[in-house]
């Protein structure tokens, strides 16, 4: 690939002290997202980007092909509420999904919710919702250009109709509906200033009741902590409606406080006080609350709190840790039923309350389950089930008749037969054996050549599981392979997994995407100049770390809204959330490990390979500086002719409710960058 021109990038003499080190940002000025000279600058390095990708002769033909799969119909896992069931459906390229409500499982129904009316480029979405007991009412929130603020809505399920409800200013908390229908609780914050509604720190959320048909000024307010501005709530109420529990958390930390109270009460009880530990309420039986916890079990299990008599050596253990992960536990047909990783896939397993073990529900394959519905008194549950080449499939479980049936298989013009799922162990640096999910054709050869897409996120917590995606059959179809890594810092081993991959140990997590990448070609299955990295969010942090660490062991890297300024990630919308897992440059300690990998401070001069990154102008997660930067520092430091390009797509966030059309052209254009950066032509 010949060298670029890159659009020019003004350097300035910005430099901050940290503890006795200084530290330049010579482009500090684009974090200004509403400067003129930023919009320029971005209008810039678009026409550059779009215009190399657009010249790729393949682009088109894999557009083609990523619509045409794409393009078939979406059923999820219905849910029931009252006598109603409801179901979310997409008839194939539809922007948004549609919320349908149906008389049975599987009937016809009718249209409740279609955001695709909501905007004429698909770019308001669909991001929250909560039924009321009686079914008669859905509380409904909406996104616009991927924002991660909320606009509540009130819809009545018999008419369709809205009512004149509308609540702002809210983000990170769910609803929880009054036992009398009249209303619900939602978490939301102050109004932001003008103009800093995607860039301004998020603080001081507060906990409202707000009545059916008033006006939100008018809502209650139940609770606020404004001497602990980092304090999130997550309301909730109890199934027999006698308590409202709050999930108090702090950031993304996965330890919390809870709190309860009498639903007609007036003060909270602080059951779980202290961050000692994860507790997720799970449902009670009178004063005794379950609760889901990590405490001295960092794999999970069970345990009873009888309110009545709180004190520790009251606890009971209803269900032991065990060897597999527990992620999800829920309270059907008055029985417990979890969601268990074992080796980071799915298995659903069913206990009695008082912990005995029942039947486990089948599943077919190496997969994950989502969407697992249902709710204490019924008869059923429903859940949907995918694996890397199997798309969503609904299932719905009878506990009376203990069988597992299909209720919609959807079906996508691939053939999946040719390809194969395999489990591997690659070595980090340390020694740490770290798993690592290969899919592929059967026949495939290890000679070094095969075109691989290695896939990871390694943090706060979260497992990365065998999920389904339309743009990786296209990507399998062109001949690649897809390696899906499990890092520390996820969720799949558990609490200690986790923290192995955190703050001065966030180190170990880019050691074991290494430790994939070098296993991946020690081992024949690809070769430097043939091996892609790919990771989004922290896992683009991931993917600019390692870029940064390793330029000379991967062919093509694709960092998509990643955090890449580790010394300021904090101070911008809900970035302070994440010192748990970051830590924090205000710490002398912390500043110095974070300098150490931060991707924008360590793009040093050198031959990098080609790199995309990606980012949306409007994400009000991680804010879109950071990738503004990077590309900055990258062009500058980049010593070879392979191009380091920035995709910036307009009016879109951090990814959530990205309308298909933008999701075809996105991955359209990432799948042509690598068939160049690879040479997949030759």
């Amino acid at each position: 690939m010949a060298g670029l021109a890159y659009p020019s990038t003004r350097r300035s003499d910005h430099v901050d002290d940290y503890h006795g080190t200084t530290v330049a940002d010579p482009y500090r000025w684009l974090e200004d997202l509403n400067a003129p000279e930023t919009a320029d600058w971005i209008a810039a390095q678009n026409g550059l980007t779009f215009d190399f990708l657009r010249q790729i002769a393949e682009r088109q033909k894999i557009r083609e092909r990523l619509i045409a799969l794409w393009d078939y119909p979406k059923l999820g896992a219905p849910f029931r509420y009252g006598q109603q069931y409801f179901q979310f459906r997409n008839t194939g390229l539809q922007n948004q999904d549609v919320l349908y409500a149906m008389e049975t499982p599987t009937d016809e129904g009718r249209v409740l919710i279609d955001p695709n009316t909501l905007s004429t480029d698909g770019t308001v979405a669909l991001t929250d919702l909560a039924i009321s007991w009686d079914a008669r009412w859905v509380a409904y929130a909406t996104s616009a250009s991927g924002s991660d603020w909320r606009s509540w809505h009130v819809r009545s399920v018999e008419t369709g109709e809205d009512l004149r409800d509308t609540l702002e200013w809210s983000k990170f908390a769910g609803t929880a509906w009054l036992p009398d229908n009249s209303g619900f609780y939602y978490g939301r914050y102050d109004a932001p200033e003008e103009g800093t509604e995607y860039a301004g720190a998020n603080y001081n959320q507060q906990v409202y009741c707000h009545r059916l048909g008033t006006d939100q000024a008018e809502d209650e307010l139940v609770y606020h902590r404004p001497d602990q501005p980092t304090w999130g709530f997550s309301p909730r109420v109890t199934d027999d409606g006698a308590y409202l529990v709050l999930h108090v958390s702090e950031g993304t930390d996965r330890r919390n406080r809870i709190f309860y109270r009498a639903l007609d009460g007036a003060v909270f009880v602080e059951l779980i006080g202290t961050l000692e530990a994860r507790f997720d309420f799970v449902g009670n039986t009178g004063t005794v609350f379950y609760f889901h916890t990590d405490l001295e079990a960092p794999k999970g299990r069970v345990i009873a709190i009888d309110v009545a008599r709180s004190e520790p050596e009251a606890w009971r253990t209803l269900i032991a840790e065990g060897d597999d992960t527990l992620e999800y536990v829920t309270m059907v047909h008055d029985e417990f039923v979890l969601i268990a990783l074992h080796d980071a896939y799915h298995q659903i397993r069913r206990h009695a309350l008082d912990g005995t073990v029942l039947e486990d529900i089948p599943l077919p394959t190496l997969g994950s389950v989502s969407a697992l519905t249902g709710r204490r008194e019924d008869a059923e549950l429903f859940f949907g089930f995918s694996s890397f080449t199997t798309p969503p499939t609904a299932y719905r479980y009878d506990f009376g008749r203990g069988t597992c049936t299909v209720i919609y298989e959807p079906q996508v013009q691939f053939n999946s037969q040719p390809y194969v799922t395999e489990q591997v162990l690659a070595t980090s640096k340390d020694g740490t054996r770290v798993p690592l999910f290969l899919v592929h054709r059967k026949d495939w050869v290890k000679d070094g050549q095969n075109p691989t897409l290695l896939y990871g996120y390694g943090g706060f917590n979260i497992p990365t599981t065998p999920s389904f995606q339309v743009a990786r059959l296209v990507w399998l179809e062109m001949g690649g392979v897809l390696a899906v890594s499990n890092l520390r810092g996820g969720g799949e081993y558990g609490e200690a997994w986790h923290r192995a991959g955190t703050v001065h140990q966030k180190q170990n997590v880019f050691d074991d995407f290494i430790g994939c990448a070098e296993y991946l070609i020690a081992s024949g299955v690809t070769s430097t100049r043939k091996l892609a990295i790919e990771g989004r969010s922290n896992g683009g942090l991931l993917v600019g770390a390692c870029l940064t660490q390793r330029p000379d062991l991967f062919g093509a890297a694709l960092p998509a809204v990643g955090v890449m300024d580790m010394l300021r990630f904090h101070k911008f919308t809900i970035g302070w959330a994440w010192v748990s897992d970051y830590g924090s440059a205000e710490d002398p300690d912390e500043f110095q490990t974070l300098y150490a990998y931060s991707p924008v401070h360590n793009t040093r001069p050198a031959i990098y390979p080609p790199t995309l990154i990606l980012t949306g102008d409007h994400d009000d997660r991680v804010m879109p500086a950071h990738s503004y930067k990077f590309a900055a520092a990258m062009q500058v430091a980049q010593r070879g002719e392979a191009p380091i390009l920035i995709r910036i797509q307009t009016n879109t966030g951090h990814g959530v409710g990205k309308p298909t059309q933008l999701l075809i052209e996105e991955r359209a254009d990432m799948w042509a960058f690598l068939v160049c950066a690879l040479r997949m032509e030759e």
